[in-house]
Order: C-alpha cells, then sequence, then structure tokens
C-alpha cells in the first residue's frame, strides 16, 4: 500500500475542484512522476478524516499526520499490481472492497483515435486484430487514463496525452471513459 499525501498538488488542479477530482488529479501526476510504459495502476480512496480518526497508525504510516495532510479530503491508497496478462475487466470483476473504501481509481496507458478515425475502423475485427490495427494508425494518441469513481456514483477522469506530458495540460471530465468508470462503478455492486 502506497498514500499519495506526499504528492504535491499538481499546478493546474482548480482550487475549487471537488475533492474526487482532486484525487484523480493527485493519482494523475503520482503517475506521471513514475513515467510512461508502466502497468496499470489500482487505488483505493478513503476519507481522510476517518482514517486519520480511526487508523491514527496507519495514517502516520501514511504521512497523513501533519497538519497540510488534511487539504484532501480523499486520500487514494495503492493497491498491489494488477496481475499481466489477466485481462482489466475480469480482473476488476475479482473486486470486493470494505466498507471503509468510499472509492476506487485505476491508472492505465493506452492507444486511442480521435473521433475523425472511427469510420475508417474495419469492421469485424477481433479484439486482437483491432488492437493491432489501432497501434499501426498514424492519427494514434498514446494516452494515460486515470477513472475514479465514488460508491454515490460519483465519477471523475483524467486524460494525459504522451505528446502533451504536462500538468497543465491533463483533460478532466466525468464521462471521458464511461465503460472504465462503470467497471470500477461495479467494484462496489
Amino acid at each position: 500500500m502506497l498514500s499519495m499525501s506526499n504528492v504535491s498538488p499538481s499546478p493546474g488542479t482548480p482550487m475549487a475542484a471537488s475533492p474526487l477530482t482532486r484525487a484523480c488529479l493527485e493519482i494523475d501526476e503520482y503517475a506521471a512522476g513514475l513515467g510512461w510504459d508502466r502497468p496499470a495502476r489500482l487505488f483505493a480512496l478513503v476519507d481522510t478524516a476517518r482514517l486519520k480518526k480511526q487508523e491514527p497508525r496507519l495514517a502516520s504510516q501514511l504521512g497523513l499526520d501533519t497538519d497540510d495532510a488534511g487539504k484532501s479530503s480523499l486520500t487514494p491508497i495503492e493497491q498491489d499490481t494488477v496481475p499481466s496478462g489477466t485481462p482489466l475487466d475480469k480482473f476488476l470483476g475479482t473486486i470486493a472492497w470494505p466498507d471503509a473504501v468510499v472509492g476506487c481509481a485505476l491508472t492505465v496507458e493506452r492507444l486511442m483515435l480521435p473521433p475523425s478515425a472511427e469510420a475508417s475502423v474495419p469492421e469485424g475485427l477481433s479484439d486482437k486484430q483491432l488492437s493491432k490495427w489501432v497501434a499501426g494508425h498514424p492519427e494514434r494518441q498514446e494516452v494515460r487514463i486515470t477513472v475514479a469513481v465514488l460508491r454515490d456514483g460519483s465519477r471523475e477522469s483524467a486524460v494525459r496525452l504522451r505528446e502533451k506530458d504536462s500538468s497543465t495540460e491533463v483533460l478532466t471530465g466525468g464521462g471521458l471513459v464511461p465503460g472504465l468508470a462503470e467497471a470500477l462503478a461495479a467494484t462496489f455492486a
């Protein structure tokens, strides 16, 4: 387990951003610090005040016992490594969170195409063939996607393009990656 409380907030994070947006951008900044070509990473989101009250030793280990640690009301805690070779949807289907976890987040790297390329996607390709086709497309973009969801249904996403690898260029929005948000939300069902 790794808390991200020692990661400085992204300079592009608006002060009025929701706690979920701040947590999502905090995770994006943490992943950016690790560099590209990394495996998927899964995070539990816990209520910072509740964690400090109910688990003071753990909060101390995570660096949450300082006065400035209360800036964010959600603390991301990295979970064990997502197993390589296991399809992400199958892995997410095996997760169940304890009540103390108020949300979760996942960061993953993918290739994306602009909407203008959708019309040129050949029909009838298998997943493997489609992946190969996208990898060879001249308009492909490497992106790091971070999606965070809460038990109450709130969602947030952050998308960082490799060619614009800057915290001020991160796109955010609750509906950017709806399929992944649905899969993460299902871990609370």
